[in-house]
């Protein structure tokens, strides 16, 4: 007789909507996952990637056992070692180093999940009782995070539930349809009742194939748009004044900065046509001033992706509080929501276990871990890296500057942890490769960067193999380093429950065993919940001028900062490589998952080049032909795929390839640089000049 239950769990993965997953499980194998109907943000729908996760938990190639490198680094040869073996291995290795130095040990973890206790509780306890150098995990949004904090105060936005009552929906910098489904799914209603989209983006993707309008502006120069939208919005007096006195500190200076956009200026820098400048600022102005109507403006990672992304997310989230679109529900803006869960980080992470608290170790930024991991170490570096740590990462594939990262991995005196499901590109590089479970193996909770939902995930069926939860690998460490402090003994729903503050307003109606339950439960918020400001700024108020900032030394008002490398910003350097690159997410990949498996990398198809017509022609390149792309960094050889959906002078590189799949063992950030961003010392993978010419040439 077959045993069928119906498990509540949580997508685990660095995207905007967390899903609300029903796992169906027969006899302890899970037969199907299914979006949770009942779950607003869900709404009963899961995306191609996570509809077979199932296929991802029983992949054939699914790491089951601890394993010890036998080969040279990089070869990916490794033979079964015990449990005991490799703990033991890695506590001799790291206790040495700590005596010395623990500075010299660095963890290297994101996103691989978005769990609290999966994520960074038992392993942060871990590392900072240790004393080891604290990782600037920087590599995806921190532009963006610091532009909104100097703005609003923190990740605060519209809520997802009432997006679809917006009648103009600006789709800046990203692609939802790959990225945010069921953001799509309500703009696409929205759209339906009579709303305008309008993608702003350099490359004609999915969602700007689908929305009425396409801006496709120069990588980069964002922050320019967004100001010369201001100029027309000031000029035309299609503004909410009311809103602006109330809540919004430095309106006079900021009129002062976008009176030197003009829709003229700003057509030069973005390449596009002055009209276009005009004619958006008047529908965004007119539909949310003269029509009282909600707007509002969906913003994605890509745009803070270059050298002055933290200035343009600071410039584009001022607009919504120029015409007073937070008064309106469905209205404003939507760029993360992830200020709004009183996320308890200190009991989570326990950072007074770190040696001579509050004062802190060093630090060393993700973004450029190809110059930490090749550096010999002087005063103000301080100590070589010796020992690295990876978990729920594959920095080898998705940092910058990839020739540097290899050469970093490739240190044989580099002490090598790697935690993983499959063995990466980065678990090639590993002395000990450790097998840690999947979301449906084990416990964890969720917040949302995009809705309001916390979102349990209860574990589907056991372990697999003698995969082990992270939190149970940190555990095992912490007790072979001789860690007795009891917070090394939490259970996973004792980290689960310490997760949120439960006592605060907005959670109180909410706990670990009701959300274990029932699978998820909403934070208290306002329909409309800037509507009378609450900006968590230190005036709160939307600071469109931050004296902050100005005391850091920056400008205090959004600025244009140009890309590092451009036609316009570093000619010598354009006239040896003269198109921009950028490398968005492929639709059925998410960063470097899902690349292993089979069906998805059939339906993405293989590596491969995007360029425009006429540069092709430029290069007597054809459709299909094997082509190399390079600058001073490095190359990589792809087929080349004509298409007008990118600009001409740039190319597209959909992303992010193992690079084990690759014709040439490589993938786009042999190219990409370690230069940051102005803001958040973020990374600049969209900042990218290169030149393109037929293999072999």
């Amino acid at each position: 007789m077959t045993i069928t239950r119906i498990v509540r769990a949580a997508c685990p993965h660095d995207c905007p909507d967390t899903c609300a997953m029903l796992v169906t499980v027969a006899d302890g194998r899970v037969v199907k996952i299914a979006g949770d109907p009942d779950h607003p943000p869900t709404a009963g729908v899961l995306c191609t990637k996570v509809a077979r996760y199932a296929e991802r938990t029983y992949h054939p190639e699914r790491l089951h056992y601890p394993q010890k490198r036998v080969g040279k680094k990089g070869q990916g040869k490794f033979v079964r070692i015990d449990w005991d073996e490799a703990i033991e291995i890695i506590g001799e290795r790291l206790s040495k180093i700590a005596a010395q130095d623990p500075a010299r040990i660095l963890p290297y973890s994101y996103a691989g999940t978005m769990g609290y206790v999966q994520g960074e509780s038992m392993a942060m306890r871990f590392f900072h009782r240790l004393g080891t150098s604290r990782l600037e995990r920087t590599i995806c949004i921190s532009a963006g995070t610091a532009g909104m904090k100097h703005t609003y105060g923190g990740g605060l936005g519209l809520d997802m539930d009432y997006a679809d009552e917006a009648r103009l929906i600006l789709i800046w910098g990203g692609n939802p349809i790959t990225s945010s489904l069921h953001f799509w799914m309500r703009a696409q209603e929205a759209k339906r009742r009579g709303a305008k989209l309008v993608a702003i983006d350099p490359y004609r993707s999915l969602t700007a194939e689908k929305c009425q309008q396409h801006i496709a502006l120069r990588p980069g120069t964002d922050s320019a748009l967004a100001l010369g939208l201001m100029h027309v919005l000031i000029r035309e007096d299609l503004l909410d004044h009311d809103y602006i006195e109330r809540h919004t500190l430095g309106f006079g200076e900021l009129s002062e900065r976008a009176r030197e956009f003009t829709p003229e200026r700003v057509a030069r820098i973005c390449g596009i046509e002055a009209q276009e400048v005009t004619d958006l600022a008047l529908a965004f102005g007119t539909a949310a001033v003269r029509e009282n109507q909600p707007v509002s403006i969906k913003l994605s990672p890509g745009l803070q992706r270059t050298h002055g992304g933290g200035n343009a997310m600071r410039a584009i989230a001022c607009l919504p509080s120029l015409v007073g679109a937070w008064r309106h529900r469905g209205g404003g803006l939507l760029q993360s929501s992830s200020g709004f869960f009183p996320v308890n980080t200190n009991a989570l992470q326990r950072p007074e276990l770190m040696p001579g608290w509050p004062i802190l170790p060093r630090s060393i930024n993700m973004s450029t871990i190809g110059d930490a991991l090749t550096h010999k170490g002087d005063a103000t570096f301080g100590p070589a890296i010796e020992a690295l740590v990876v978990y729920n990462s594959n920095p080898v594939a998705v940092a910058p500057e990839s020739a540097k990262v290899v050469s970093g991995f490739a240190r044989e005196d580099l002490f090598t942890v790697v935690v993983e499901h499959f063995q990466t590109d980065t678990a090639d590089y590993a002395d000990i490769l450790l097998p840690a479970t999947t979301q449906l193996e084990h416990v964890d909770i969720h917040k949302s960067y995009g809705h309001a939902y916390i979102v349990a995930n209860n574990p589907a069926i056991a372990p697999l193999g003698e995969a082990k939860p992270n939190s149970e690998i940190f555990r095992l460490l912490a007790r072979r380093m001789g860690f007795v402090e009891s917070c090394f003994s939490d259970s996973d729903d004792e980290l689960a429950a310490q997760a949120f503050d439960f006592s605060s307003e907005r959670a109180k109606h909410l706990d670990w065993e009701s959300l274990k339950e029932n699978g998820w439960g909403k934070l208290k918020l306002a329909e409309m919940p800037l509507a009378d400001g609450g900006f968590t700024t230190p005036s709160g108020r939307c600071e469109f001028y931050s004296e902050t900032l100005a005391r850091q030394g920056h400008d205090p008002l959004p600025a244009y900062i140009p890309p590092h490398e451009s036609v316009d910003s570093n000619p010598g350097l354009a006239s040896r490589y003269p198109l921009a690159m950028i490398s968005p997410p492929a639709r059925h990949f998410l960063n470097s998952s899902f690349v292993n498996i089979e069906s998805l990398r059939a339906l993405v198809g293989e590596p491969a080049l995007e360029i425009h017509p006429v540069d092709a022609a430029a290069r007597d390149i054809l459709e299909g032909q094997w082509v190399r792309v390079f600058n001073d960094r490095g190359s990589i050889t792809l087929p080349a795929r004509i298409t007008g959906n990118t600009r001409r002078g740039m190319v597209v590189i959909p992303s992010i390839w193992w690079k084990k799949f690759s014709k040439d063992g490589k993938n786009a950030n042999e190219l990409t640089g370690q230069a940051i961003t102005d803001l958040g010392n973020g990374p600049t993978f969209y900042d990218c000049l290169v030149e393109v010419e037929l293999e072999n040439q």
